[in-house]
């Protein structure tokens, strides 16, 4: 039998397969469509420490080959979540990472400092890269944290003096040199790195001269950002010392093996749950497959073998 383990810090999963933030919700509505016990882990819907409403719509729009979102971390907080979101959590039979977001430091070490003391929650996901909403520290001088090496550093310097608990930073590809961030959020005390969040985007209805997203730009998801993304993981594999997740357009097995074998320990699945709320298990079904076939027995063995690995 093909051993599918992985360890990323202090947690391990029973395969690299984990549900992306922001496409799952907290796994409730999932749970009738598809079996989450499939699943390595399950990242949660990005929360804050007091509710937040999102952007205006429209919110999300088809785009070839992908989708364009704007969202705006809608949520209903932290209390919410720990009342209404924890109980059901605790039955699933995946690792939970909560993904977390906030305007100061100090709601960064709340929110990261209380997740931290509930049972079912494995690893936290700072998400310092979204691009649909204003990020409003004061140390960066960007829209998103995770622009600025030392806004990034910052906060997870800060989170870190508050949990014991998987540290997992999200990057941003829209900056100059990911690997910079990277360096920069290892140096720091960030047991993984989580990459890609969206790609900056914008469509335009022509008939009415407006753009299709209330916000005007959104995130853009699924295939089309698929090349975008194999290339960053592929450099931060070269940068790092620390695990790195990848994600950005994976609908099939041979995604996902693509991404491993550019220097991902695992892979995290989003836009693909839109189209078939399925795709995490086609997906370890056919990397189960491919293992057998070509007679590999740890799926360890293939992380960052990509040949032909010049500068």
């Amino acid at each position: 039998m093909e051993n599918l383990k992985i360890t990323i810090g202090r947690l391990t999963l029973k395969n690299p397969l984990i549900a992306a933030s922001g496409t799952f919700g907290y796994g409730e509505e999932m749970a009738r469509l598809c079996d989450l016990s499939g699943l390595g882990a399950i990242v949660t819907k990005t929360i804050t420490l007091e509710p937040r409403e999102g952007n205006p719509p429209p919110r999300i729009v088809e785009t070839p080959a992908g989708m364009l979102n704007s969202i705006g971390l809608e949520n209903k907080g932290l209390k919410d979540f720990m009342f209404n979101k924890v109980k059901f959590l605790e039955k699933i039979d995946a690792r939970i990472i909560v993904s977390i977001a906030g305007g100061s430091m100090a709601e960064f070490q709340t929110l990261a400092e209380t997740v931290s003391g509930l049972r079912c929650v494995a690893a936290i996901e700072l998400n310092l890269s979204c691009p649909n909403v204003i990020h409003t520290l004061q140390s960066s001088r960007y829209q998103l944290i995770a622009q600025d090496r030392k806004a990034t550093a910052a906060v997870v310097r800060a989170v870190r003096k508050k949990t014991r608990l998987t540290l997992i930073t999200k990057l941003t590809p829209n900056v100059t040199d990911i690997t910079d961030i990277g360096k920069a959020a290892e140096d720091a005390g960030s047991d993984a790195l989580s990459a890609i969040n969206t790609i900056l985007g914008l469509s335009i209805d022509i008939r009415t001269g407006k753009p299709r997203l209330g916000r005007i730009v959104g995130g853009l998801s699924g295939p089309a950002i698929k090349p975008v993304a194999l290339r960053c993981v592929w450099q931060l594999s070269r940068a790092v010392k620390i695990p790195i997740i990848g994600s950005g357009g994976i609908m099939t097995g041979s995604d996902a093996l693509e991404f491993i074998i550019a220097g991902c320990r695992a892979v995290q699945i989003g836009t693909a749950h839109f189209i078939d709320p399925e795709a995490s298990s086609k997906i370890l079904d056919e990397i189960k497959t491919f293992l057998r076939k070509n007679r590999i027995r740890d799926i360890m063995s293939l992380v960052g073998t990509l040949a032909g690995k010049g500068d």
